[in-house]
């Protein structure tokens, strides 16, 4: 599988792909020892053609049609589909251990440790163990 140049220029894409679809992306990039990010820009780079009717209907074939609609000022139509899906994490408890704070304000748990150590982030110690009251880690994050 060729390589893309180092000093090529990226843009982000970000997806929700069906679970089946991830599974198979994960297992391809580990069988052939290539990152997933390398092996969809080479399969968009080889099959992907927008500059071609050929190129698109055959691409249209494999995805639904996108809805039109008019809502620029010029009147002009706008190609799109919405598919935002807001990102709802796992329920957490009340009380929360140095882990589930962690996860919950996206830092690593040497980053917890450090701030309780400081006395900036609210918590009790039971035993040897920190926990911390979630509507307290929401009040201290917002104020």
């Amino acid at each position: 599988m060729s390589r893309r140049p180092a000093s090529e220029p990226e843009g982000a894409l970000y997806v929700k792909l069906p679970a089946q679809a991830v599974d198979k992306l994960d297992r391809a990039a580990e069988a052939l020892g290539v990152r997933k990010k390398d092996l969809v820009a080479n399969l968009v780079s080889k099959y992907v053609d927008p500059d071609s009717r050929h190129g698109l209907e055959a691409l249209g074939s494999l995805s639904s049609p996108r809805r039109v609609t008019i809502d620029r000022a010029d009147g002009r139509p706008t190609m799109g589909a919405y598919s935002f899906q807001p990102h709802e994490p796992a329920e957490l408890p009340e009380v929360l251990t140095v882990s589930q704070v962690a996860e919950m304000l996206q830092v690593d748990e040497k980053t917890i440790v450090e701030l309780v150590k400081a006395g900036e982030l609210p918590c009790r110690k039971l035993g040897s163990m920190w926990r911390f009251s979630r509507t307290a880690i929401i009040k201290w994050l917002a104020g």
